[in-house]
């Protein structure tokens, strides 16, 4: 077990590494300075020679490698840099903007689970074929719709047709309504796609049968022997798109004016504000790793084959 923990702990160190890397080399092949775009600014008065000493102190100045070694050598110590448009430093802005983005996410993501449950039993209860096949449609209906589209159209029907959700200075809960909104149902295809296919598959094994034979219900059945057996492939996919939810989640900030990360990225990008975007993606690369981790360690907690299989290898 040490082993096999080890082993997935030195794969997210390397994704980790790879997400910092990736990025430092992509931000810095854009095209502009944000050092420029912010002091080379006429009515500021600065001359060459000022711009030049501001570069210095940003080391901006320095050979790619050494400006690599030094960003690398910060974010292992937590020093995530300075904004050079907001001028403070960039911890600071994270630490200000994360907490919306983890409750939009968080609640976000609840709700996707419970829509791609409720599709599941919904799926393996009906009574009708068609409308065991209407519901079985659902998944591919809510994954084909973009998230800033659906957003939009929330607001449309929610806010200014039937004036529910106000727009404008909405309560702390009425204001996460349409966001949670929009980022569940899209999150939530896949899980129940997955879900639906692993029940079909746990129904067809011998135990279902035995269990059908001594007079169990099907919701019983579905309940107390198969749920569990189709948990883990669900619960692989859902640590995969924890990652796309965090995306959808500055999307989403984006569409309903949110003052999360999606806002500060928003900000950074418009801006070229290299630092903060680099920050805000290795942090975005550790939520994922970490998720995915926890299911790497949970896995063999609900499928005791797994921890077989990690033992005999």
């Amino acid at each position: 077990m040490s082993r096999y923990l080890l082993g997935r702990v030195g794969q997210a160190v390397l994704v980790l590494w790879a997400a910092f890397t990736a990025a430092f080399i992509l931000l810095q092949a854009l095209p502009g300075d944000a050092i420029l775009i912010k002091f080379q600014n006429p009515e500021l008065g600065l001359s060459p020679d000022q711009i030049a000493e501001i570069r210095q102190s940003y080391g901006a100045d320095s050979p790619l490698w050494s400006q690599y070694l030094h960003t690398l050598g910060d974010f292992l110590t937590g020093d995530f840099g300075t904004s050079v448009q907001a001028g403070v430093p960039v911890g600071q802005s994270l630490l200000a903007n994360l907490p919306p983005t983890l409750w939009l996410a968080g609640l976000g993501f609840a709700l996707a689970v419970l829509l791609a449950v409720a599709i599941a039993a919904l799926s393996s209860l009906a009574a009708f074929s068609w409308l065991r096949s209407a519901i079985q449609s659902l998944p591919s209906l809510f994954v084909s719709v973009p998230t800033f589209w659906l957003g939009i159209m929330l607001i449309q029907v929610f806010s200014f047709r039937l004036k529910l959700i106000p727009v404008i200075n909405p309560g702390p809960w009425e204001g996460l309504v349409l966001p949670v909104l929009t980022l569940a149902v899209p999150i939530s295809a896949p899980l129940a796609q997955i879900l639906v296919r692993s029940i079909d598959e746990i129904s067809t094994h011998p135990f279902v049968a035995v269990a059908r034979a001594k007079g169990a219900s099907r919701a019983g059945v579905l309940w107390r022997h198969v749920a569990r057996n189709a948990l883990l492939p669900t619960l692989t996919i859902a640590g995969v798109l924890f990652g796309e939810i965090l995306a959808g989640a500055v999307i989403t900030e984006t569409v309903f004016g949110l003052n999360g990360l999606g806002t500060l990225t928003e900000r950074a990008v418009r801006n070229q504000d290299t630092a903060v975007i680099q920050a805000v993606v290795v942090l975005s690369a550790a939520g994922f790793v970490l998720v995915n981790l926890a299911v790497d360690l949970l896995a063999p907690v609900l499928d005791p084959r797994l921890r077989l299989r990690g033992a005999a290898a």
